[in-house]
């Protein structure tokens, strides 16, 4: 029985050794190779074991000192460098190598890119997911982003806008300087849920002690703490770590806060068999009909996932972008009366604005196009390719990630000439023409992630621009001349001392907007 037992454990422990064996020599021929390929490429130079990650130390530094040795001085279309031994990244810093991976319709690994690090709390969604699953469930949610429902929504635009001016006047009294970022996010976050869940809670009243947006933003923050520390990518580890026991915690709270939504009104759907007359059904309602050719819908689960998908995604880049215009309107203030001018030419004697008035904004537009390059509210995505393609005529392997530096293109000077100054006639129709689309990419253009993108995009130039307008008409903005303001790159682009205005009512010239 003793030499039996001894037998099984001797072979336990061959089988263990020749499995860590096997693994260290396929990664041993495959870290080889990646560095030959790399080798290719500039880029600061990378500790045998934790890569670039020791020099790293404040991330928006590291991209600075980056962007200027070798996007401005060497002129590079792209640059290396290693997170950790295992995790080494081609960052993208121009169109023409941008476009490679923009023009390819390659699906991405849900195991790259730190995906999977938001998989607990997204789940298979859009973002994530690729094969006949994407496909049908892309071809499901699709009518809900069709213009003509986002053009609906243009109430709950006027709405939120309306509280959030409310918000920064009440704030603003006595001549007080506010913090612009805090309010804005709440504003992205209260339009998101009424749109995608129908959900009317006050977030803005009740602010940052709205429990659902308490876990939100600290499940963004745990994402990103995980992504700096190796060793929490391990799923076992993270999950015995307290900031993993915390991450599954509020996934479970933000999922119950979401499912209970769905299924009152799945069931509210279920005893109004009419809905189907209502002028106008909602993002929800479209999600909760929607049927593929075998007649079968969405489950909750699945709508679930690509509603926390859209609060992941859109809340912080939108809040981002929109309290970057805020400080380029108060910092520019020739810019400002411009804004007005044009505001005030448009709408009239108008209370509210629909579409057709936001149409008819040119100047606006060329505003919010050079907000979104010169601050750029997403700096960087990341994609992990699942087929070969070819980067400057070298050919990198499945598997291998790629960064795309909005940032670093949109600064890049070869590309935009004097890229730090403000200046919304670069996008003038005639010039914008002239430009390379791949020059231009705010969120990135990825053909999986079209229906985010038209999402993100319309909420933000909907609801930006509705408070633009009713900024303009009701406000002049001013910013505090004693603090200084700095980019700070993290998951968007936010002010590293925060972004602090001040809001002063003007006379009433027309209208009562």
């Amino acid at each position: 029985m003793g030499v039996m037992l001894m037998s099984i454990l001797v072979g336990l422990v061959v089988l263990i050794l020749s499995y860590v064996v096997i693994r260290l020599f396929t990664f041993i021929r495959w870290y080889k190779k990646i560095k030959k390929v790399l080798s290719h490429f500039p880029g600061p130079k990378p500790h045998w074991l934790f890569g670039n990650a020791l020099q790293i130390g404040c991330f928006h530094d590291f991209v600075c000192r980056n962007h200027e040795e070798y996007v401005e001085k060497q002129n590079a279309k792209a640059y290396t460098f290693w997170l950790f031994i295992n995790r080494p990244i081609l960052q993208l810093t121009h169109p023409d190598t941008i476009k490679v991976l923009m023009k390819s319709n390659a699906p991405k690994a849900k195991s790259g890119a730190g995906y999977l690090f938001v998989l607990p709390w997204l789940g298979d969604s859009l973002l994530v997911s690729d094969g006949p699953k994407w496909e049908r469930n892309r071809r499901l949610l699709t009518p809900g982003f069709h213009f003509s429902v986002l053009n609906g929504y243009f109430t709950v635009y006027n709405d939120v806008a309306d509280t959030l001016l409310e918000k920064f006047a009440s704030s603003c009294k006595d001549g007080k300087y506010i913090e612009i970022f805090k309010l804005a996010s709440l504003a992205t976050l209260d339009t998101l849920l009424q749109c995608s869940l129908s959900y009317k809670g006050n977030v803005q009243l009740v602010g940052e002690n709205h429990p659902y947006v308490k876990a939100v933003k600290r499940l963004v923050t745990l994402v990103l703490a995980r992504a700096l520390n190796i060793f929490l990518y391990n799923p076992i580890l993270f999950r015995l770590s307290s900031t993993g026991r915390e991450f599954y915690k509020l996934c479970d709270f933000v999922h119950q806060f979401s499912e209970d939504i769905i299924a009152k009104r799945r069931k509210e759907l279920a005893n109004n068999q009419d809905s189907e007359k209502k002028k106008q059904l909602d993002f929800l309602d479209i999600l909760l009909t929607a049927t593929d050719d075998n007649g079968n819908g969405l489950t909750n689960e699945e709508i679930r996932n690509e509603v926390d998908t859209f609060m992941f995604a859109g809340h912080d880049t939108t809040a981002s972008a929109l309290s970057w215009s805020m400080y380029s309107l108060g910092k520019h203030k020739d810019i400002q009366e411009k804004v007005y001018k044009e505001v005030r030419e448009v709408v009239g004697d108008k209370q509210y604005i629909d579409s057709d008035d936001i149409s008819k904004m040119k100047y606006l537009s060329m505003f919010v196009k050079e907000v979104l390059r010169c601050h750029s509210p997403v700096p960087s995505v990341s994609r992990m390719i699942k087929e070969p393609c070819v980067v400057e005529g070298v050919e990198f392997p499945e598997g291998s990630l790629f960064g795309l530096s909005m940032f670093d293109v949109h600064h890049n000077s070869h590309i935009w000439p004097e890229p730090w100054k403000f200046k919304p006639e670069r996008f003038e129709e005639d010039k914008h023409h002239e430009m390379d689309p791949a020059s231009f990419v705010p969120f990135s253009s990825w053909a999986k992630s079209s229906i985010k993108e038209r999402e993100r995009v319309v909420e933000m130039d909907d609801i930006r621009e509705i408070g633009f307008v009713q900024e303009e008409c009701r406000f002049e903005i001013s910013l505090d001349p004693d603090h200084k303001v700095e980019h700070f790159m993290e998951v968007v682009m936010r002010a590293k001392e925060w972004n602090y205005g001040q809001f002063q009512k003007k006379e009433a010239k027309r209208g009562p907007l």
